[in-house]
């Protein structure tokens, strides 16, 4: 970005215009938390995401970009550029939150963009490149797994169809809910979907929370994000044999909670590491017929797998299966990967953009890995991707206590416009 137009565009972000958009989306499936903080929860394909992607939609509109959506409902609010033909930049996050979830988390790198490309035409800079504001579908994977579906569709990554049939809790389908979105948007132009139906963009930018402790512990204002490590989810499903927790000798039950104890023990040591990178959680248990008195016929349980060397996620996790079946003594075993994602490694020409733009605002910054995924690790085979980071207060995240300050949003949002003014006149 050229140094006479930086300063404007800078000075165009609003602190207060941005706070005020992520609180009228809070309130959007407002939820207090344990503690009494306020939080969101906004799932995908929800009404509320409907209410929510009509009110970005509605602001976008007011600063004359051109709203369309996808097959697989991926929203976009495009500012034009001065040769309309070039590739855009994209910049955004997503929308829909976890079930307990923060008002932070995904929507602000929505807002961000959205402020960020208001503040350009606000100070009067065009771009050569358009940009494009882009609201993913179904990143979190909360209310249908896996995550990041829209930009694993929009990358190539998955066909469109992939997921049509995965349930919800209400035994929802998620290709019919989506169906009823693109329904109720049908007054939107439909475009072609990323990679296949459409153009690849020059650039992607994501602006985040941390979702960490060390941006704050360390005070620093921006976190360069260098890469995303690898995350593979399991569903595991074991069969037994429902009996009387009274009657029943134990050496003849086929107990599922048992089996279960056994195999996430046996999981443990597969997973151990001295040296504490990789990250390895069971979250999600369902037992049937979950009484007080009855032998468990069924358990489902759900394993989360995570580290930044590709060797390690590939080995350890085509272990998982073979070290659950060795363990189980007494019933059937499924188990179902459901997302895969291979670490990646962003690009120079982005990570150097964002260094430069927190250098010339006199920021402090920081090189540092993402231990969350995010849709932006679809985008790398695509263009040449980064994130922005900013602190987040204590770390937390997926939680209703999760907060960054009006000031630390802007600051990050006043990064993202110089490196969207750049990238776009590049």
């Amino acid at each position: 970005m050229g140094t006479t137009v930086a300063p404007n565009a800078v000075a165009a972000v609003s602190e207060a215009r941005q706070w005020d958009r992520l609180m009228e989306l809070a309130a959007l499936g407002a939820i207090t938390g344990a503690d009494g903080s306020p939080g969101v929860n906004r799932q995908a394909l929800t009404p509320l995401d409907r209410l929510a992607r009509r009110l970005v939609i509605g602001w976008g509109a007011a600063i004359g970009l051109t709203a369309s959506v996808d097959a697989l409902g991926n929203l976009f609010l495009r500012h034009e550029g001065t040769q309309p033909d070039a590739a855009p930049v994209l910049s955004g996050s997503h929308m829909d939150s976890q079930p307990a979830g923060g008002r932070f988390d995904g929507i602000w790198g929505v807002v961000a963009a959205l402020e960020a490309v208001q503040a350009l035409r606000e100070a009067g800079v065009s771009t050569r490149r358009p940009i494009e504001v882009v609201a993913w579908t179904n990143e979190e994977g909360s209310r249908f797994a896996p995550g990041c579906m829209g930009s694993m569709a929009y990358a190539g990554h998955s066909a469109p169809d992939t997921w049509d049939a995965v349930t919800d809790g209400e035994g929802l389908r998620f290709g019919d809910e989506l169906r009823a979105l693109l329904a109720s948007e049908a007054d939107l132009p439909r475009r072609g979907l990323g990679v296949v139906e459409g153009q690849a963009p020059f650039a992607y930018v994501e602006a985040h929370i941390e979702q960490g402790p060390i941006l704050e512990d360390e005070g620093i204002d921006i976190g360069v994000v260098t890469g995303i490590q690898g995350s593979r989810w399991f569903l595991v499903e074991l069969t037994g044999e429902s009996a009387h927790a009274g009657t029943s000798p134990v050496s003849t039950r086929r107990d599922a909670v048992q089996d279960m104890v056994r195999a996430i023990t046996a999981l443990n040591q597969l997973m151990e590491d001295p040296a504490d990178v990789l990250r390895f959680t069971v979250a999600r248990i369902e037992v049937a017929p979950n009484s007080s008195n009855s032998v468990a016929e069924t358990v489902r349980f759900t394993i989360d797998f995570r580290h930044p060397d590709a060797a390690v996620l590939i080995a350890r996790g085509d272990a998982i299966e073979a070290t659950i079946r060795a363990a189980v003594r007494n019933c059937g075993v499924a188990v179902t990967e459901r997302f895969h994602a291979l670490p990646v490694q962003f690009a120079p020409e982005v990570t150097g953009a964002v260094e430069r733009a927190a250098a010339a605002q006199g920021l402090r910054a920081k090189r540092m890995p993402s231990g969350a995924f995010h849709d932006a690790q679809f985008m790398v085979p695509l263009c040449p991707s980064g994130m922005i980071f900013i602190p987040s207060r204590r770390g937390i995240s997926h939680n209703p206590a999760e907060y960054s300050s009006a000031a630390q949003l802007a600051r990050g949002t006043r990064v993202l416009a110089q490196v969207l003014a750049e990238l776009a006149n590049g």
